[in-house]
């Protein structure tokens, strides 16, 4: 069985920074792109960034590069988020994908963690 299961979202003020991580577990990790997406309150869900199988090469949404850096450890099967400078309108919960196909499809993702950015 597919698991992907989110963790260290929190409130942070503005500038601050978060790391998320994702632990997958029930396949093969580094057989797989592995993504991040976002749903803001009220908003359908975002993608975020995206990471090869390898760790290679990464992908950002054009809004974001330069605040978030994606990356994974195959040899402990989690992928990691790190954010910084974070906004307000980066307030989220933030979901780790495997297979995301756009338009809001996906394969599998995870539950989910909030990210609140507030003062």
């Amino acid at each position: 069985e597919v698991q992907l299961v989110e963790s260290g979202g929190g409130l942070v003020q503005p500038g601050g920074s978060l790391r998320l991580s994702c632990a997958a577990s029930g396949f093969t990790f580094s057989s797989y792109a592995m993504s991040w997406v976002r749903q803001a309150p009220g908003k359908g869900l975002e993608w975020v960034s995206a990471i090869t199988s390898s760790g290679t090469t990464t992908y950002y949404a054009d809004s974001l590069k330069g605040r978030f850096t994606i990356s994974r450890d195959n040899a402990k099967n989690t992928m990691y988020l790190q954010m910084s400078s974070l906004k307000p309108e980066d307030t989220a919960v933030y979901y780790c994908v495997r297979e995301w196909y756009g338009g809001g499809r996906f394969g599998y993702r995870g539950q989910g963690t909030q990210v609140t950015v507030s003062s």
